[in-house]
């Protein structure tokens, strides 16, 4: 798990001088943001859907590169509010941006004129920030409309440098990686070199349970559920008992979650003990419950729960 798995090296002795810095990947929705922090850290901890939305608040990711330590600040997707948590999730996207070393703007390559992309680029040229442009996705597009792409967002000036990526194959992550750690400050190392995450177990282990609400259900369901950590029991045999609550907003909800004689919440269950078993490299005894909270997106012990500001 992230505060014990150990990372390929050691740090580097005294003699040698290290860096360290924040790096935030800043995007619109689905652009990839999270694909690239499990592939610049080296192991899945942000979970991944085909949904918009899916992350829902910062998360830290650490890597190593010789003597370079990065602090990878994965962001929720920027885009136009409409609710209370939309608000909070782009405020904290933003601030993730503000308090780095450098940004990296993720840009789907596939689809780069989209609205979101467009009023992020036109805000970094604005208030004068530069980031680094990745044009992610480019297995999908020809060469040359991604010569013409990286054309067209250079003039905007607000970029330093472009990368051409695929987080799904891992076509240019280390070109992109080598240049983020030279960019970094001269200092000491922030956390210690066997530490992939400041996020607790319990609360990674929610997220891969919510990243299967989002895989399993449809619609707008898995925008009104939440996922809870409740308990975390070390057995003597190795093993752990982990149980969860599964929070949606009205009782029509739970019907849908739990499904005909309970088969929908089964599966949502196996497939997210599968995940956990294959992190934790050991047994895991998940036991999930569903209950009711209504309008718990409006519940400001939530957002602090998730590290977000109800007043965004």
């Amino acid at each position: 798990m992230p505060k014990t798995a150990k990372k390929p090296g050691a740090k580097p002795s005294a003699a040698v001088a290290t860096r360290c810095g924040y790096v935030a990947l800043i995007g619109a929705p689905n652009a990839g943001k999270s694909t690239l922090l499990n592939q610049l850290v080296g192991r899945k901890l942000a979970i991944v859907t085909p949904k918009v939305q899916t992350t829902r608040t910062r998360l830290l990711g650490i890597a190593i590169i010789g003597a370079t330590q990065l602090i990878l600040v994965d962001t929720p997707g920027i885009f136009e509010p409409r609710r209370r948590l939309d608000r909070a999730m782009v405020a904290a996207a933003w601030a993730g941006a503000a308090d780095a070393d450098r940004s990296v703007l993720l840009v789907d390559a596939a689809r780069p004129n989209d609205r979101d992309t467009q009023r992020i680029v036109g805000r970094l040229a604005e208030t004068g920030r530069r980031a680094i442009l990745a044009l992610n996705k480019i297995d999908l597009v020809r060469r040359d409309k991604l010569l013409g792409l990286t054309d067209t967002l250079s003039k905007t000036g607000a970029f330093t440098d472009v990368f051409m990526i695929s987080g799904l194959t891992g076509d240019g992550i280390d070109d992109l990686k080598r240049h983020l750690a030279a960019a970094m400050p001269p200092g000491p190392w922030l956390f210690p070199e066997d530490q992939l995450s400041d996020a607790h177990e319990r609360w990674i282990a929610a997220e891969i349970t919510r990243e299967q609400v989002f895989l399993q259900l449809h619609d707008e369901l898995p925008y009104a559920a939440t996922v809870e950590t409740e308990s975390w029991e070390e057995r003597k045999d190795g093993s752990v008992r982990i149980d969860q609550v599964l929070y949606v907003q009205r009782p029509g909800q739970r019907a849908i979650v739990l499904g005909d004689k309970g088969q929908r919440i089964k599966a949502i269950g196996a497939r997210a003990r599968a995940e956990l078993e294959k992190m934790l490299d050991r047994r895991v005894h998940l036991f999930l419950f569903v209950k009711v909270r209504e309008n718990w997106v409006e519940d400001p012990e939530r957002y602090a729960a998730l590290g977000l500001d109800y007043n965004a």
